[in-house]
Parts: structure tokens; C-alpha cells; sequence
């Protein structure tokens, strides 16, 4: 059954027509309780045409600043190229229009910082595209971390892309339109698999990293292989609370996808394994406690992060609900974090400090 709609609706324009937006954005806005699929905006004629079709926006724009100038737009969504989301991101707040962002938040340290700055003077909202933080399984976690765990001792974290994953996303999502003419940035930015595979997926495991620990992290070190054609970085943490923390970035294994964390702590512990975003299936997650001894695993009916973090940002708007998804601050230590991995895994695997790094991965 549809989900019910509220009475006042968010009015959202989503920016690219690309495939981001037509697995993930347009339906969420479209089913989300307190949203409302207002604008669609798309530089390739051809593309607009057949993606508004499906999706049935009100209003259909080829240039973003039409999309920007129009008074009923109240939101928008940044769903183009990881290079494009700054800059288009500054032309919205700048508008006036709230926002979110497709993760990575930017694609260097300076240029997340130059957005944090437009976000403080606008007043506005913004919003980093982490759907993980509204998997139930996450959210049980991190209350249970924050409330009864105490203390922590260790954290450790992992993302594992399968060998498989272009075979379980055909069969998971809609057919994908495409066209010739849509916008590109300069070059091949897939061309240097290491830094693309660590914008879009080192971005996913150090936003959950910093989610469910109490502290921030202060330092890291890194070594990186390159072997088989498969991509692996292994990392140490350093957190400001003292605590010890590893994360494994591999893109690919030979097994399953995996998203996964097992946190060591005073009065408990947690582990949680987190199946593809696509499946729209709640993370399994246990935590035990030794104040009655009993794992809790929560069910976690309704798993569709994509659509959740859109009502959950929608809340902040409409009705100043706290932001629970990643706000500015959070897609710059994002950067910095991925940046420092980087820094330390050139350079021989030493110690970097986050406040220090700049530039990008």
C-alpha cells in the first residue's frame, strides 16, 4: 500500500537524471510521506523527456538556474557527479533552497570547508546522502552505543564490494535510461579506480565509522594493495577518546557484498552485518548487554534508507526535527578522513592527523 502523505509536503527538485536519481531519489521523493517530487532538472533534452515521464515531476527544467529561480522549489536534491556537488550545492543555498547532497560531499578537504562556511551563513539546511544512517539496524546501534555500552574499547569496520555486485544490482533495479548527451566532467574520473573507488565507497565506511563511535577520529594510518585488479585498504584509527579502531575497504571479494562493524565496549558490545542498499532489507545487527545479559536484535521492518533519509531531512525542514541524518560537518571529516587515508597510504603508511590533511584522495 502507498505510504500515507502528510498534509504540508516538501517541495524537492532533484538536479541530474542520472542513474543515482532514477534508482534511488525520484521514487523516494515520490513515496515519502513528507515529500513531494516538485522539479526535475537535466541538461540532456532526451533524458528529461523520458525519465519525467516515468517519474511525473510537476515542473521539467534543462537549465538549474530556471530550477533555482523558481519560487516553489523549496529543496533540492545534488544527484550528478561527485565533481559537480559542491558547486551546485553553493548555487542552491545560495538560492535560498535547501539541500542534499549525494555522497561524497566534495571531492577536496578545501572545497567541503568552502561549503561548511555557505551552509553556517545561509541558515539553511544541508544534508549529506548517507543512507545507512537510517537502516533501523544502524539506528538501534548507535542508541544502544550511546546509552549503554559506556566506555569503549575497540572498534573495527568494513566494506566489502562483491565480485558479484553489477549481477545482484541488474536484478534489483529499474532498467536505467541513458543518453549521449548528458553533462560529464572533464576527463575520466573512473579512469583512476583508486580514487574514484575511495570517493564512493570510502565515503559509505568512514561516515558509518564515525556514526556509531563516541569520539571523533583524531589520526590514521593506511596501507593500500593493488593485486588481482581488486582494490584493499587496511587502516588503523586513532580516536580522541583513546579508544582503538581498524577499517578494511576491499573492492572486490570473491563472496557476498558486506557492509559490517563489531564494537567492543565498557558494559557491551555490538556486531552488525549490512546487506546491499538495494535490497532495502534492515542490517542484521545483535547487541549484548551485561546488565541482563541479552543480545536485542531489531527486526526492522521497513528498510528503505534512501526514501527514510529524504523524510528524515524533510523533518528538519518542516518541522525543525533534530537532523539525524550527515549534516555539513559530517561530510567534511568525511573528506578528511578518505584524504588522510590517502595521505598516509602514498606516503609510506605513517601516522596522519585529520585536522592537518588537505586536498583530496
Amino acid at each position: 500500500m502507498p505510504i500515507p502523505k502528510e498534509s504540508r509536503l516538501l517541495r524537492v527538485a532533484v538536479v541530474g537524471a542520472g542513474p543515482i536519481a532514477q534508482i534511488a531519489h525520484l521514487e523516494s521523493c515520490r513515496k515519502g510521506r513528507n515529500t513531494q517530487l516538485y522539479g526535475l532538472c537535466e541538461t540532456a533534452p532526451d533524458l528529461l523527456a523520458r525519465v519525467a515521464a516515468i517519474h511525473r515531476p510537476h515542473r521539467s527544467f534543462t537549465r538549474y538556474a530556471d530550477m533555482l529561480a523558481d519560487s516553489q522549489v523549496e529543496a533540492v536534491i545534488v544527484a550528478v557527479a561527485d565533481q559537480y556537488h559542491v558547486e551546485l550545492a553553493l548555487q542552491a543555498l545560495r538560492a535560498g533552497k535547501h539541500v542534499l547532497v549525494e555522497k561524497p560531499m566534495g571531492v577536496t578537504v578545501e572545497e567541503c570547508e568552502a561549503l561548511r562556511d555557505e551552509v553556517a551563513a545561509s541558515g539553511l539546511t544541508l544534508q549529506v546522502g548517507h543512507n545507512r544512517r537510517f537502516d533501523p539496524g544502524v539506528i538501534h546501534a548507535r542508541r544502544f552505543i550511546q546509552e549503554e555500552v559506556g566506555g569503549l574499547m575497540s572498534g573495527q569496520f568494513w566494506y566489502y564490494d562483491s565480485v558479484h555486485r553489477y549481477t545482484m544490482t541488474d536484478a534489483l533495479q529499474p532498467l536505467i535510461e541513458t543518453s549521449a548527451s548528458v553533462l560529464r566532467p572533464p576527463g575520466n574520473p573512473k579512469a583512476d579506480r583508486r580514487r574514484y573507488l575511495m570517493l564512493g565507497h570510502g565515503s559509505h565506511l568512514t561516515d558509518t565509522t564515525r556514526f556509531l563511535s563516541k569520539s571523533e577520529i583524531v589520526q590514521v594510518r593506511s596501507r593500500y594493495l593493488d593485486r588481482f585488479d581488486r582494490h584493499c585498504w587496511f587502516v588503523d584509527i586513532a580516536f580522541a577518546d583513546g579508544s582503538l579502531g581498524n577499517l578494511e575497504l576491499t573492492v572486490t571479494v570473491a563472496g557476498d557484498f558486506e557492509e559490517g562493524f563489531r564494537i567492543q565496549g565498557e558494559h557491551g558490545s555490538v556486531r552488525g552485518r549490512l546487506p546491499l542498499s538495494w535490497y532495502h532489507k534492515t542490517g542484521a545487527v545483535e547487541c549484548f548487554s551485561t546488565r541482563d545479559d541479552l543480545y536485542t536484535r531489531p527486526l526492522g521492518q521497513d528498510g528503505h534508507g534512501y526514501r527514510q533519509q529524504l523524510e528524515g531531512w524533510a523533518d528538519t525542514i518542516l518541522h525543525g526535527k533534530p537532523q539525524w541524518g550527515a549534516c555539513v560537518h559530517d561530510g567534511l571529516a568525511s573528506m578528511r578522513a578518505m584524504a588522510a587515508i590517502a595521505r598516509s597510504a602514498a606516503t609510506g603508511g605513517g601516522w596522519v592527523d585529520l585536522d592537518s590533511v588537505t586536498g583530496g584522495v
